[in-house]
């Protein structure tokens, strides 16, 4: 005879045999273990994930010290390459004053050397007996340029040449105004020089017959080998102007033939940087892109630019080259209306410099300046600051620094609005942004703006300017934008607005659409 199990009674103690789905006090009890081994898991749990949380804020607080070292390094790299340019400017206005002495000097002596004479009298035109600019030059409306300029350096003996002098009057429904804008418009030996802009239209006007021309041409193009031999003659034996262009060019010319040995040229980078002391105007024949390449070759002032259309965009080429004859003769004459396309200056600083002499040289652009993803898969992560002031981070594609010149460029094709060249500001555009609330703005020409790479960036991104010159900016590198001081002035073939205005129904076919029939339901 086999005896059952014992049971448990309430103090424990055996004392029969129970099922084990009696009252189901056996299965409740084998249950004990596991919810106890369940509570010590998610006790554990919690405590890593508090340890982790303190991990990532310690390593957020990280991040933040070394953004605002590198936002600091960048700042005083910046500010140290702005006193840099100030002393710069400085200096070259130090040289020009003293020279200015010794040109008052000479006309006090009566000893002129090879200056050229245009008075009767054997002074300087423009100058009184005290050596000073008489006020039939200067225009009580306007600004004139009649600097006497000198090729080579100032310790050379090398001739004197005069560049043909000019003055800008600000013209409002056709009347001039009666308010003097030295304090907009300054003249470094002829150039122009900006603070800012003027909203009225500009009017140039030669106070002296422009002596040489500039001719830069798209390549790869038969009909403007064509039209340049045929222009290059005629501003030779008609206009008898002095014709620069470019090697290749003067080349392509001699080839053609040896008539146009009197075509001049320049052989290096240095002798570039002087064309704007000798050219009087600049003839472009091609597209925008050929006027960007006319803007690129100037780091400084530009001299005025007549852009002809051969090209498949003509927002900046209003002029037709069937027509150039017509064209060149009233500009020639003048007055003439023009528009000043600013530029903007960039400079890339990286994180590895030292100091602001091993900053990279700075990139003048007058359409726009784009920091993308390049080949990476990876999204932008851009820190925007604008004069110190956090902005935004940008996450996507990339970003466009535009000027208003080019708003009908990259930065249209990106969502950004259509902004008349003469109205003042940089356009601030992202590409394909993660975020549907990001819009692009338009922001004050004075502003300084400052694109951070962090340093916990993923992948570094890629900086272009004008669509070229592409630059790596790896993490803690840092590119540092404003408007530069040395506009593009370019020939309207009516007035800037008009010109504007006739590029957007043209190029763009901007709202454009067959007209609503009149015979349709009408109101009541």
């Amino acid at each position: 005879m086999t005896m059952a199990p014992n049971k448990l009674d309430s103090a424990g103690n055996a004392n029969g045999s129970c099922s084990p789905s009696e009252n189901g006090f056996a299965r409740s009890f084998s249950l004990f273990p596991a919810e106890a081994d369940h509570e010590l898991l998610q006790s554990s749990i919690q405590e890593s994930d508090g340890h982790l949380i303190e991990f990532s804020e310690a390593l957020r607080t990280v991040a933040k010290a070394l953004r605002r070292a590198a936002e600091g390094k960048a700042s005083a790299q910046a500010e140290a390459a702005e006193w840099k340019r100030k002393y710069e400017l400085e200096r070259a206005r130090n040289l020009k004053l003293d020279y200015k002495a010794v040109q008052s000097c000479l006309v006090n002596q009566g000893d002129h050397g090879d200056v050229k004479m245009d008075n009767p009298a054997n002074k300087p035109a423009f100058c009184n007996e005290a050596g000073q600019v008489s006020e039939r030059c200067c225009s009580r409306n306007g600004i004139c340029s009649h600097e006497v300029l000198r090729d080579g350096s100032p310790d050379s003996d090398a001739k004197m040449v005069r560049k043909a002098s000019f003055k800008l009057s600000w013209c409002c429904k056709g009347e001039q105004s009666d308010q003097h804008k030295h304090d907009i418009v300054s003249f470094e030996r002829g150039n122009i020089t900006t603070a800012e802009r003027s909203s009225k239209q500009i009017s140039l006007k030669w106070e002296s017959c422009p002596q040489t021309v500039l001719i830069l041409t798209k390549p790869n193009s038969v009909s403007v080998r064509i039209l340049c031999a045929e222009m290059t003659r005629w501003l030779r034996e008609l206009q008898k102007l002095n014709i620069y262009v470019e090697p290749r060019v003067r080349t392509e010319l001699l080839k053609e033939s040896s008539y146009y040995s009197f075509v001049e040229t320049w052989k290096d980078d240095k002798e570039i940087a002087l064309l704007h002391t000798k050219v009087d105007l600049v003839i472009t024949l091609g597209g925008d892109g050929t006027v960007l390449w006319a803007a690129s070759m100037f780091k400084g002032p530009v001299p005025p630019v007549v852009p002809f259309s051969l090209g498949s965009l003509g927002f900046m080429t209003p002029f037709h080259s069937e027509h150039y004859r017509e064209y060149l003769e009233s500009i020639l004459k003048g007055p003439i209306s023009i528009t000043l396309r600013h530029r903007l200056l960039c400079h890339v600083i990286r994180d590895a410099a030292k100091n602001e002499y091993e900053t990279e040289d700075p990139v003048l652009v007058l359409n726009e300046v784009t920091i993308d993803r390049g080949t990476s898969s990876y999204l932008t992560n851009l820190e925007c600051y604008c004069d110190n002031s956090f902005v935004t981070c940008v996450q996507g594609d990339g970003l466009i620094l535009s000027t208003t010149s080019g708003s009908t460029a990259y930065s249209l094709a990106a969502g950004g609005s259509m902004v008349h060249p003469q109205v003042p500001g940089i356009l601030f555009t992202p590409i394909c942004p993660h975020s549907l609330s990001f819009r692009p703005l338009i922001l004050p020409e004075y502003v300084t703006l400052r694109v951070q790479i962090p340093f916990n960036s993923r992948s570094p991104a890629w900086a272009s300017f004008d669509g070229k010159d592409r630059k790596q900016l790896a993490p803690g590198d840092a590119l540092v934008c404003s408007m530069a001081p040395w506009p593009v002035p370019t020939a309207c073939q009516v007035d800037s607005t008009n010109d504007f205005l006739r590029s957007i129904h043209e190029g763009l076919h901007w709202n454009l659409r067959k007209t609503q029939s009149f015979d349709g339901p009408r109101e009541l």
